[in-house]
């Protein structure tokens, strides 16, 4: 059963919605349908047991803390990406700083060559899943052939007792350049909206949650042009312009990691769960400490070398109260 928190306590009353992109969660074995190969004992970066592990436990101390200063409670849905398989979030779940928390999954096999997925942990004692479909993103190459990403998952369930829809993304890269490949993430966008479109069609006052890495930054064409519209609202944007960012290219700062939702999350209704508040969890103890990058996230690999890190991203969440 999903607990009701209802305390004069703010931290008792208020739940943390994250997202974090796991960079390269991948398993020691090799998939012969994907292309895996760098990520195995024998491969380029010789990702051993071992380091699979560690980073296991790197990522799952993170998850516990994100919000906490807001929350007694760590995060009750979490969006992840760059994830390789439902056994690496089993073992994600199962580790050491989350394995009494009892996070649920909700993932699905994505069509991307690489065979990186998307999905949704859930605290199961403060969201109730109801049900989830994925939504193929249809693109072509150059050459007419299908190019294969990542699918958007929809997710919906009872958040403290409230109906809410999650939209979790990872949007086609920057690879080839910006401008280049940008109409990829305008169709990603586009898509995203075909989905609210249809779950508005059953109930047209939904609560709607859009998270992901959208390889984009909330003052992009695609995120600002097509995807925020007037029913939506981005904290993240506030943020970006404060100087602040989730990952680090080329000596600049970007927040391609965004949660944005809608503006129903601003009323004041005693029984429902409004926006309080939106952060980067960009702590020192995630950052490089040293060198030309220091102060960036600090990351599993650079390029084939092992830095042992959490990831290249840093993770982002917004904290939701009941009035």
């Amino acid at each position: 059963m999903v607990s009701d928190f209802r305390s004069k306590n703010s931290k008792n009353t208020t739940l943390t919605v994250a997202f974090y992109n796991l960079e390269n969660l991948f398993d020691t074995e090799d998939d012969p349908f994907t292309l895996d190969d760098d990520f195995t004992p024998k491969g380029k970066n010789r990702w051993l047991h071992k380091r699979y592990l560690k980073k296991i436990k790197k990522l799952g101390s993170v998850i516990s803390q994100l919000g906490k200063e807001n929350s007694v409670h760590p995060p009750a849905i979490i969006g992840v990406v760059e994830v390789e398989n439902e056994q690496v979030l089993l073992d994600l779940v199962q580790s050491k700083n989350l394995k009494d928390h009892h996070y649920g999954i909700v993932h699905y096999d994505s069509p991307d060559e690489r065979g990186i997925d998307v999905a949704l942990l859930y605290k199961k004692e403060l969201f109730e899943y109801l049900k989830a479909e994925t939504f193929p993103l249809y693109l072509v190459d150059k050459k007419g052939s299908r190019d294969y990403t990542r699918d958007v998952l929809w997710v919906q369930g009872n958040l403290n007792g409230e109906l809410i829809n999650v939209l979790v993304n990872h949007w086609p890269s920057r690879r080839g350049g910006q401008l280049e490949t940008e109409e990829k993430r305008i169709k990603a966008a586009q898509l995203n909206h075909h989905i609210i479109d249809r779950i508005k069609a059953e109930d047209p006052e939904s609560k709607m949650i859009i998270m992901g890495d959208f390889n984009d930054d909330p003052t992009s064409k695609s995120v600002k042009n097509y995807l925020v519209n007037k029913q939506f609202y981005n904290p993240m944007e506030g943020l970006l312009k404060g100087g602040r960012g989730s990952l680090h290219h080329e000596k600049t700062w970007h927040l391609f990691d965004q949660i944005i939702f809608s503006k129903n999350f601003f009323e004041r209704n005693p029984q429902s769960l409004s926006f309080k508040y939106a952060n980067i969890f960009d702590k020192h103890f995630l950052k490089s400490w040293k060198g030309k990058r220091k102060g960036n996230p600090f990351r599993t690999y650079l390029g084939k070398w092992y830095q042992g890190g959490f990831s290249d991203h840093f993770p982002v969440y917004i904290s939701l109260s009941k009035n």
